[in-house]
């Protein structure tokens, strides 16, 4: 994209891969604020729940966040 204009498909792709990221950081951003609750409620069992997920979300793992 710096060194060239992208194709009609590379650039569908590079759309897809950015949508792609927004969620994967949406999702993160959203275990991370539950996690912090689960924290503060002292919900252990929760919290842990909780970083299972976002274990599952780091290693690729198509896991929906609070479910």
């Amino acid at each position: 994209m710096q060194q060239r204009q992208l194709t009609a498909d590379e650039k569908i792709e590079m759309d897809q891969c950015l949508k792609l990221n927004a969620k994967l950081c949406w999702d993160m951003a959203y275990l991370e604020n539950v996690s912090l609750m689960a924290s503060l409620t002292a919900d252990v069992e929760w919290q842990h729940e909780i970083c299972l997920e976002i274990e599952s979300l780091q290693l690729g793992q198509d896991k929906k966040p609070g479910r």
